[in-house]
């Protein structure tokens, strides 16, 4: 029986470093934001290579669900999923069976890293209050808080944070989880040339990030909309 383990973030949150550690393992399938190409013939949200994400994407929400919850050769598969890309009709609950995670990481440094990459930077687009949302919801079901990883104890303690999440996904703890060849994979989206270009180059996880960045202005304001759906989910981190 495979363990599905649907790990919902927000753009810039490690997110793709995640996909790789898992992919690293020996008995894991990953995908690569799957929804995307639905949502953005859904809203026609102006991403770079938005065209060619829908032209290599099935678009058809459903479609879509029953892939993800069809047969796996593996025992783990590994989802990352954009919290922010559900604007469509499938809903958390319509993904029975699926073990669901949340990876966050603090809103300053999403936003900074987000800049860099795409001019218009809001707090919906970022998916913080959604993110807490679904996080809400799957507690509620579960009557417990489901598996919360901040990036900042990935990269401060890459093996202990991972045990922890591990253990909290009831899956075998695999030390190839710490690292991973540099280069593009076959299951990396047909956007990563675009956004991918440090964990392309990267072999592992890498350390500490330093102080916060300082915002200001725009910035500032999406920073105050977003940390304290952040706080509220970072108090259940592992």
């Amino acid at each position: 029986m495979t363990v599905r383990i649907a790990m919902w973030s927000g753009p810039r949150n490690l997110s793709t470093a995640m996909m790789r550690s898992f992919g690293a393992r020996g008995d894991c399938h990953v995908s690569d934001e799957p929804f995307y190409g639905a949502y953005l013939k859904h809203t026609g949200d102006d991403h770079p290579m938005a065209a060619e994400v829908i032209a290599d994407m099935d678009c058809d929400w459903h479609s879509v669900t029953a892939a993800l919850s069809g047969p796996c050769a593996q025992p783990v598969w590994y989802q990352k999923h954009m919290v922010h890309h559900m604007v469509g009709p499938v809903q958390m609950g319509d993904m029975a069976g699926f073990t669901h995670a949340f990876l966050i990481r603090a809103p300053e440094r999403v936003i900074a890293s987000y800049a860099q990459k795409r001019e218009v930077v809001t707090a919906e687009g970022l998916g913080f209050a959604k993110q807490r949302q679904w996080f809400e919801a799957e507690a509620d079901r579960l009557g417990h808080a489901p598996p919360v990883v901040d990036s900042a104890d990935v990269l401060a303690d890459p093996e202990g944070t991972l045990q922890r999440l591990c253990a909290a996904l009831g899956i075998a703890w695999d030390a190839g989880m710490l690292s991973w060849p540099a280069g593009q994979r076959d299951t990396d989206g047909v956007w990563a040339p675009h956004w991918y270009g440090r964990v392309i180059a990267s072999t592992g996880f890498e350390g500490h990030e330093g102080p916060l960045p300082v915002l200001d202005g725009e910035a500032a304001r999406v920073r105050d909309a977003c940390r304290p759906h952040y706080e509220a989910m970072a108090a259940h981190r592992l």
